[in-house]
């Protein structure tokens, strides 16, 4: 089976979903976000502040190019990884690509206020979350499966997936 790759936005359900599809269907969990903090032996935030989004992008791209050929494994992303094309073709050679949506709304419930998310520590974060869905929307939508998550637990959106891929499969 290919690898499973989860896109979306922060606050979609990436790392929720990406635990239940690889509990259930026995494939290995890889967090880009969570490898490139041990490689870098500092948070995401900390990249951010010290080096720029720059940096932390490039950091992102030597990362899918580590495990874009891997097996039997549930990439989950980071939202912004769609923004490079060479990112999004390594991790489709060997990948579904399943993006997760949710409403502004939702996204700044889950992400909440806690300054952890370097993208929304700005005065007006609804709006900003806005902006960067907007102009994301088009990279997003090139996956192969788009996937609600609003008002659903992780174990139903985990559900639909394994269904649409088995669908595409044939």
């Amino acid at each position: 089976m290919k690898n499973i790759v989860l896109t979306g936005f922060m606050g979609t359900g990436k790392t929720a979903v990406g635990r239940e599809l690889a509990r259930r269907l026995g494939m290995r969990l890889v967090e880009l976000d969570e490898e490139i903090e041990k490689a870098e032996g500092m948070t995401i935030k900390e990249i951010f502040s010290r080096y720029g989004e720059s940096y932390f992008r490039d950091r992102e791209t030597e990362t899918v190019k580590r495990f874009a050929g891997g097996e039997n494994l549930v990439i989950s992303t980071g939202g912004g990884v769609v923004l490079r094309k060479q990112n999004m073709e390594a991790l489709r050679e060997n990948g579904i690509i399943v993006c997760l949506k949710a409403s502004p709304e939702t996204i700044l419930k889950r992400t909440g206020t806690s300054g952890e998310r370097p993208l929304l520590n700005v005065d007006e974060p609804l709006e900003k979350i806005r902006d960067l869905l907007a102009y994301r929307r088009p990279f997003y939508e090139e996956a192969d499966i788009m996937v609600e998550t609003d008002t659903r637990t992780p174990a139903e959106v985990a559900e639909e997936i394994v269904r649409r891929i088995e669908e595409l499969n044939g």
